[in-house]
């Protein structure tokens, strides 16, 4: 958490901007049928959990995908999804704030696609539409094996090219 007000208030407005450009990502520049999603809405998620730790991961998720929901909304909202974006920013907290090494982007992108887009999302497209979740898990698997790698480069070039060079982003040292 931020140690005084002025470094709050900085968190606050970086972390608005994620939400907005995780919004523009996930809702206007991803290709989106009623089963799949492929876009790029994960990467400001990522960023904000590295950056700021698991609870701004956590929100930036959550908060993007309701903002979503309200600004354009591609089916009913349902909860579970908005779950889902809260634990997307907060496994990437866990796992990467301040301690980015590839093998640690790769166990975040694995545990994101595997456990929460693959399980959870396909069980909530259950719920909603009643169309069996192991009829759904196919399509569903094979994108997941596809995003792993793309997650784990699209984040691992972000963090090598830009943000390790900000200060407040840099990594402890172990």
């Amino acid at each position: 958490m931020p140690k005084n007000k002025k470094h709050l208030l900085s968190t606050i407005v970086t972390v608005a901007l994620l939400v907005a450009l995780n919004v523009i990502l996930t809702r206007f520049l991803s290709i989106q049928t009623q089963f799949l999603r492929i876009g790029f809405g994960f990467l400001p998620v990522a960023v904000a959990g590295i950056a700021y730790g698991p609870f701004w991961g956590a929100v930036t998720g959550a908060v993007g995908d309701i903002l979503g929901m309200i600004i354009y909304p591609p089916a009913e909202y349902f909860p579970g999804f908005t779950l889902t974006a809260l634990l997307t920013g907060l496994i990437f907290g866990l796992l990467l704030h301040r301690r980015v090494t590839v093998l640690r982007i790769l166990a975040a992108s694995a545990v994101v696609c595997l456990l929460l887009n693959l399980v959870l999302d396909t069980l909530w497209l259950d719920i909603m539409y009643g169309s069996g979740f192991l009829v759904l898990l196919p399509a569903r698997a094979v994108k997941c094996l596809i995003n792993i790698p793309i997650y784990t480069i699209l984040i691992r070039i972000l963090w090598t090219n830009a943000l390790s060079k900000i200060p407040q982003f840099r990594t402890r040292p172990f």
